[in-house]
């Protein structure tokens, strides 16, 4: 596969983590804790192909609804997780972001958010982005009362506004937005997950579980994403010609 053909960045709904675990018998919480796994092996896999970005989607703003037991478990193994990986990420040159409303999270979470993003933001690998307490209205909402306030403030006008401004005051928006989307676990929908930003990205669905997504998985997705003609509007003739004149 050429560098041509692999995505600048990837987005990832990890899904199946507790059905993994009902299969086997196992709590829910197992199958979370084999999902962070799968993390390491996808960023890994990832950074040696050169890939830019990987955004997963870890905590949306509707999984507050889950059962408190779960969510309480769930905030425990990010806790323990950032503890044991982030001076693993520092070492391996890997830049952490966490987008989403922290503040909603234990104060001893939103620290140690902070100290790894503190940490790690002068590196210059892969860019890896967890969207914690994240929706994608939530987003979208977010920025408009952002751009709101600067046009009450007379520091924007409101004729400035545009898609490209108001992109770059999104979530990512500093970011190349995602090239491929993959959500594991059979499911279809995109789950309110960066909905702005997947506009024209291709879209990847599997059966697999998030803890069964090993290599081969992964390069299923990938040459599924070179095999598409990505056209953003204009006509395959038009593509094909700007490709023979590259």
């Amino acid at each position: 596969m050429s560098n041509s053909s692999l995505p600048r960045h990837i987005a990832i709904i990890m899904d199946g983590n507790g059905r993994w675990a009902k299969k086997r018998l196992l709590p829910r919480h197992a199958g979370h804790r084999a999902g962070v796994e799968t993390v390491r092996r996808v960023l890994t896999l990832c950074a040696e192909k050169g890939i830019e970005v990987l955004t997963l989607f870890t905590f949306s703003s509707e999984n507050w609804r889950r059962p408190k037991e779960e969510v309480s478990l769930l905030m425990n193994l990010f806790i323990m997780a950032l503890k044991r990986e982030v001076k693993i990420l520092h070492k391996n040159n890997v830049r952490l972001r966490i987008i989403g409303a922290p503040n909603a999270f234990p104060e001893k979470l939103q620290k140690l958010i902070s100290n790894a993003e503190i940490l790690t933001k002068d590196n210059t690998g892969i860019t890896l982005v967890i969207a914690a307490n994240y929706g994608g209205r939530w987003d979208i909402v977010n920025t408009a009362k952002h751009l709101t306030q600067k046009v009450l403030d007379g520091t924007l006008q409101v004729e400035d506004i545009n898609e490209s401004l108001f992109r770059q005051h999104l979530s990512l928006g500093d970011l190349p937005e995602p090239d491929l989307f993959i959500r594991t676990g059979g499911e279809q929908r995109m789950s309110n997950f960066l909905i702005w930003q997947l506009a024209y990205t291709e879209l990847y669905f599997t059966d697999t579980l998030w803890p069964d997504f090993d290599k081969a998985a992964f390069q299923e997705a990938l040459d599924s994403f070179a095999s598409r003609e990505r056209r953003f509007g204009r006509t395959s003739e038009q593509v094909q010609e700007e490709q023979k004149n590259a």
